[in-house]
């Protein structure tokens, strides 16, 4: 076996290994949701045993690459489990947990866990590119590490700016349009969009071309299934002041605020 199918099957196995732990903790305490806690997680999994197995110590590129993800993985990991800690299993799994009864425990390994495990796997090609065929470093990868590095920014202080309007009980019922939240509805998936495809650029010097189903994979989930489609399904039927929102503000795309048609 070549030692690149040697590092690829590692980080599958790393990240199946954390994926299983995960479902025995959601197994103990009855709530799914743990996965989004791990999700970054099982992503910088792989990551790692790519290192162990390729990489030579000098490597600028993957140095910077996994300087990234660490910090990226560590910050969200911690400000979900902040968020969600006390609030019981979220509410997309409990429906998921009633359509898939009985033993939806069993059920949830490969109907959550191991999905979860193989996207994050996919994912996280970007640094198997990097680690298979170090290369010198080059202005695309300096372009980048600066959109990664401004994603993270731009989704570290999207997410401070909303659990600081959340946690101010005056802005109870009221629409967050202040901050980067009044160029963008959804900045923190704007910054998590500029991650993945920041890395996958720094990836291409290494010939990891066929690493951009990383950051489509990334920008399908967070457009199309667990982001912006989601959440605004039927958010302007519950929440009228919402819709005022959708419309003087761009959903994905940071932008300047439209003006309100006059009447």
């Amino acid at each position: 076996m070549t030692p690149f199918a040697s590092a690829a099957l590692l980080g599958f196995a790393a990240t199946l290994v954390l994926a299983f732990c995960t479902w025995v903790a959601s197994l103990v305490k009855r709530d799914v949701s743990f996965v989004d806690r791990m999700w970054s997680l099982l992503i910088a999994a792989p990551a790692a045993a790519y290192a162990w197995v390729l990489v030579p110590g000098d490597d600028l590129r993957f140095k910077v690459m996994a300087a990234i993800v660490v910090v990226w993985a560590a910050r969200l990991a911690i400000y979900v489990s902040w968020r969600n800690w006390g609030h019981g299993e979220d509410k997309r799994y409990t429906t998921i947990r009633a359509r898939n009864e009985p033993n939806f425990a069993l059920k949830s390994i490969y109907l959550i866990f191991v999905l979860q495990a193989m996207l994050a796997w996919l994912v996280s090609l970007p640094f198997l590119a990097a680690a298979a065929n170090p290369a010198p470093w080059t202005t695309i990868d300096a372009i980048g590490a600066a959109i990664a590095a401004i994603g993270f920014v731009f989704e570290a202080v999207g997410d401070q700016q909303l659990a600081t309007f959340k946690g101010d009980p005056a802005n109870r019922g009221k629409v967050m349009d202040r901050g980067v939240w009044r160029y963008s509805r959804h900045p923190n998936y704007f910054g998590e969009f500029c991650v993945w495809w920041g890395l996958f650029l720094m990836a291409l010097p290494a010939g990891g071309w066929w690493s951009v189903i990383s950051p489509l994979i990334m920008t399908g989930l967070l457009l199309k299934v667990s982001g912006v489609a989601l959440l605004e399904k039927d958010i302007g039927d519950r929440r009228p002041a919402y819709r005022d929102y959708i419309a003087r503000t761009n959903a994905f795309f940071p932008g300047p605020p439209r003006r309100k048609p006059a009447r």
